[in-house]
């Protein structure tokens, strides 16, 4: 016979199953330094428009007599490096969040270390500069540093090639913005017509080292195209296979936890999206553009936007459609956004994340009251029933078979489900998990202070308070609530559950824990005031059967 109880224990497990789920997610897939994958023999769809000198150190590679370099563009969101070999993004440093809290570094999601992670695009096609120059082209700029004083900013890398073709590779750069205009402009004065075609594309070495924390989250690719909104394709995915659709609009992007860097296409081009897998354990994910033809004599154009940096969902979904579902909320999505939008809503009249964690849990748990006073009040049933049950226990014994019957007798007779306050509680742990992805991959609550010792409510609470604290309210919980198991091992693990969850939650996300807390301090309050208005009710009656 399943009790309220121990559908209660099912129900908690189940949570804790869909968080452990979460938390298996690995960063990355760190490949065995000796396999060789198969896309390494370096034949596949895509080798013909895949830089192949892109690796190489500044000035090892001349064209004619210039020499690479690096130039700098400082915004006010953004420290980007580019190299004018190829015109990659090989650096970018967001300037509005620290690498961590209260060190004024910037937060560097782009690099050409050992962990490199660069943002390429070029030429390609039949006359594509990017596939005819062998070690690609060097581009010359004005200037070695930009740097942005207005609400805008242009700079602009120049190409001219030998047969007379020109090419201007333009970065256009807006306050207060993390995307950036990535435009060709190409003269073409050659004798013939020429085809060419823009690629983009994301290369991060997928040999990831792992922050050792206990919540991992997705590190990897992601790309859209008309028949898949969001899609995930990570290392072991572009490892094994290399992807190759076509799409009307799209885009591509690397993610990893709160920030994502992202190719936009054209969303009226019909652009390939692929992916490649080098020898040295470099995963790419990128688009090619459809061909521009420019006659002879004449001027042409493509275009793309580059985004890098956070996963704020009003920007991105300005930016391309579905480009905001990279703030994954996993299956409850439908349920998170809703709820994030109330949380975002209620900060900003409160200015404290904390503050608007309290407020929403008060919102969620009034809300949701009706259902929980179903569950208490059947609670208070089971419990009442209390006495009964040690007389059956104590009539049959050992007797299981007749003890489940005799015990679906009296609850017949009594008119008592006992499940019956179960459903309620099932039916909150969505709004449980939904927070959870909420306040994991929301980037407004990184680095968030609420009061005193929690000063970044997505990181751990470093003297584990919240957890104890938690504990506690979940033993007093089960104090007030009535113990219908009969079997001791079952009662035993209900006795220990404050305890475990306790030490399972020390290094979840302060937020979420301040959430669970205030949850229950709320719970317990609501079922105080139940049982008290159902032992009023009795009493009452009592009085009138005197």
């Amino acid at each position: 016979m399943e009790s309220q109880r121990s559908l209660l224990f099912i129900a908690l497990m189940v949570v804790t199953y869909l968080l452990f789920s979460q938390w298996q997610q690995q960063n990355a897939v760190v490949p065995e330094q000796t396999s060789i994958s198969q896309n390494q023999s370096g034949e596949n769809a895509s080798a013909d428009f895949v830089p192949e000198s892109s690796d190489a150190q500044l000035n090892s590679v001349k064209s004619t007599d210039i020499s690479a370099k690096l130039i700098t563009v400082t915004t006010d969101t953004l420290i980007l490096k580019i190299n004018s070999q190829g015109g990659d993004i090989v650096e970018a440093k967001l300037r509005k969040f620290d690498t961590e809290q209260g060190n004024d570094i910037p937060f560097t999601i782009l690099q050409n270390g050992n962990q490199k992670y660069i943002a390429q695009s070029g030429l390609t096609g039949a006359n594509g500069i990017d596939r005819t120059i062998k070690g690609r082209p060097i581009y010359t700029s004005a200037q070695s540093s930009y740097e942005l004083t207005n609400d805008n900013l242009i700079v602009d890398l120049v190409f001219h090639d030998v047969s007379g073709m020109s090419v201007t590779k333009r970065f256009t750069f807006n306050k207060n913005s993390y995307s950036v205009n990535v435009d060709y402009l190409i003269d073409n004065n050659t004798p013939n017509s020429v085809s060419v075609q823009m690629y983009g594309q994301l290369k991060q070495s997928s040999v990831v080292e792992t922050g050792g924390g206990m919540l991992p989250t997705y590190r990897g690719a992601a790309y859209s195209t008309t028949e898949e909104r969001y899609e995930k394709y990570d290392f072991d995915d572009i490892e094994e296979a290399n992807l190759n659709k076509v799409t009307a609009g799209g885009w591509i992007a690397m993610l990893e936890h709160y920030f994502v860097s992202a190719w936009v296409p054209n969303a009226k081009d019909s652009n390939q999206i692929y992916t490649t897998y080098s020898n040295n354990f470099e995963a790419v994910i990128g688009f090619k553009a459809p061909a521009v033809i420019i006659d002879a004599g004449k001027q042409g154009s493509t275009s793309a936007i580059f985004y890098a940096g956070p996963k704020d969902q009003e920007v991105l979904e300005k930016i391309a459609p579905n480009l905001d579902l990279t703030i994954d909320y996993g299956f409850l999505w439908m349920i998170s956004q809703p709820l994030f939008w109330l949380l975002l809503t209620i900060q900003s009249f409160v200015i404290n994340w904390g503050v608007a964690i309290i407020c929403i849990t008060l919102i969620v748990k009034g809300g949701m009251y009706p259902l929980t006073k179903a569950q208490y009040t059947s609670m208070a049933k089971m419990r009442d029933l209390a006495p009964k049950m040690a007389q059956l226990k104590e009539r049959f014994g050992d007797d299981r078979q007749k003890m489940s019957q005799a015990t679906m007798e009296m609850y017949r007779k009594e008119k008592v489900n006992p499940a019956g306050g179960c459903l309620p509680l099932i039916l909150q742990m969505p709004i449980f998990l939904a927070l959870y992805w909420v306040f994991l991959e929301s980037v407004e609550l990184r680095h968030a202070p609420f009061v005193f010792w929690i000063q970044d409510l997505s990181a751990m609470d470093p003297f584990f308070v919240l957890p104890v604290l938690m504990g506690i309210s979940m033993y007093v919980m089960q104090k007030m609530q009535p113990m219908t198991i009969q079997d001791p091992m079952q009662q035993k693990i209900m006795q220990y559950m404050p305890v475990v969850f306790s030490i399972f939650m020390a290094w979840f996300p302060s937020g979420l824990v301040l959430y669970w807390l205030v949850s229950n301090l709320i719970s317990i309050t609501q079922m105080k005031i139940i049982f008290a208005g159902i032992a009023k009710k009795k009493a009452e009656k009592a009085e009138k059967a005197a």
